[in-house]
């Protein structure tokens, strides 16, 4: 994303949105950056850093931002391809495993969260500990959630085509 903007805006507005950041956190070290990316800004307004340097730097952002378009696009097609490959299989499992998977993950998390609303509902006296125990499961869900994330956003379009 940082990428994206820079591409369109260029050295002197990241010049100055780093500025901004580094005014916020205070401290010694964000001082002495955020002075020496002014005097980087006054040497470009009073031109003491050639315009060809900042179109250098620019047209380096441009050459950082296709490089990121091209793994983005190669990315996107793998998983076209491996989403392909497991479509017109002829083995079920290859076939169905990600369905399969989406409707265990959809089960445990909705035996969890009826678990919590009953240990709430009850008056447990634990319940404040239990609750504050689901943030230990946020990479498992996170990970459980991804995969069935990409199966919903990716499968349901490509059903109603078929349809």
């Amino acid at each position: 994303m940082l990428i994206k903007l820079l591409s369109q805006f260029g050295l002197p507005f990241l010049i100055k949105m780093v500025r901004s950041g580094l005014e916020k956190i205070g401290g010694d070290t964000a001082l002495k950056a955020n002075l020496a990316l002014g005097e980087v800004s006054s040497d470009i307004e009073k031109q003491k850093i050639s315009n060809a340097a900042v179109s250098e730097a620019n047209r380096h952002l441009e050459k950082m931002k296709e490089l990121e378009n091209e793994l983005d696009n190669n990315t996107l097609s793998q998983i076209h391809q491996t989403i392909r490959q497991e479509l017109n299989a002829e083995d079920k499992f290859v076939r169905f495993w990600r369905p399969a998977f989406g409707y265990s993950v959809a089960l445990a998390w909705l035996l969890m969260i009826g678990t919590v609303c009953y240990v709430v509902l009850s008056g447990y006296q634990n319940a404040e500990n239990i609750i504050n125990a689901l943030v230990e499961t946020t990479s498992l869900w996170s990970v459980a959630l991804g995969v069935l994330g990409i199966q919903v956003v990716k499968s349901s379009p490509e059903k109603q085509k078929n349809k």
